[in-house]
Order: C-alpha cells, then sequence, then structure tokens
C-alpha cells in the first residue's frame, strides 16, 4: 500500500491491519522455517509495511 493510502485511513482501521500483517508475517515464517516458502522477500516486503503503518500511528498521536 502507498503512504497516500495509509494515511487516509483511521486508526481502528490501520491497527486492523497491523494485525493481520503480524499474522500473515508469522505464517511465512512458519512456511520458511518449514522449507515451503518460495519468495524469501515477502518477510521483507511485510516487515517493512508493518513499520510503515506504525510510523503513520506515532505520528498522529
Amino acid at each position: 500500500m502507498q503512504i497516500a493510502e495509509l494515511r487516509k485511513k483511521d486508526k481502528k482501521e490501520l491497527e486492523k491491519t497491523v494485525s493481520e500483517l503480524k499474522k500473515k508475517l508469522s505464517d511465512l515464517r512458519f512456511s520458511f522455517s518449514s522449507g515451503k516458502l518460495k519468495n524469501v522477500k515477502e518477510i521483507k516486503n511485510s516487515k517493512k509495511e508493518i513499520a510503515r503503518i506504525l510510523t503513520i500511528l506515532r505520528e498522529t498521536k
């Protein structure tokens, strides 16, 4: 998601998105450790997306 799109969302939506991304990251890590993950870049992208959203949440405080 683009930063402009994220800034338009309200706090509850962003928090929900963060929790979904953390769940996805957990699943990606599990599949990586079991050797089923083909695209390892997904882990990096998920972590960056979480960081972007958390940054926006902290800016609004």
